[in-house]
């Protein structure tokens, strides 16, 4: 069983998750804030230190006809700080609707108070590291 650490990029909030080979499924983390999509990096290295992953996935934000958008660059390079400050390998994997299906579950098991943006863009990671488990 290998473990692995999901991220929902964003500017202000980037959203954690872990998930497991083995069952392909995942769950959420507490969120990081971030100071133009810079999280605090001690905070990052104690997450993967608890974990201990295999493999870091984050989610590529892209627009509906799969081209790139201003936070895809981004994205791109918060995933590459990952694998060079932490040597792990870094998966990129296409996040479309993701917050928007995020936003619908969280809903669907408590309205409205459950729609804080910690618990979206965890939500979001989480997604996006079920998706890229289902496709191993």
């Amino acid at each position: 069983m290998s473990q692995l650490l999901g991220f929902d990029f964003g500017t202000h909030n980037i959203g954690v998750a872990v998930g497991q080979t083995i069952t392909g499924t995942a769950s959420p983390l507490p969120a990081l804030k971030a100071k133009d999509g810079q999280p605090d990096w001690h905070k990052v290295e104690k997450i993967i230190a608890e974990w201990q992953p295999k493999l870091l996935v984050v989610g590529l934000p892209l627009n509906m006809d799969g081209s790139e958008q201003a936070l895809t660059d981004l994205a791109r390079k918060f995933a590459n700080r990952l694998h060079g400050r932490f040597g792990l390998p870094v998966e990129l994997q296409d996040e479309r609707l993701t917050t928007v299906a995020a936003k619908e579950e969280l809903f669907a098991r408590g309205g409205y108070r459950e729609l804080s943006k910690d618990k979206i863009d965890s939500a979001a990671a989480q997604l996006i590291l079920e998706d890229y488990l289902s496709h191993l």
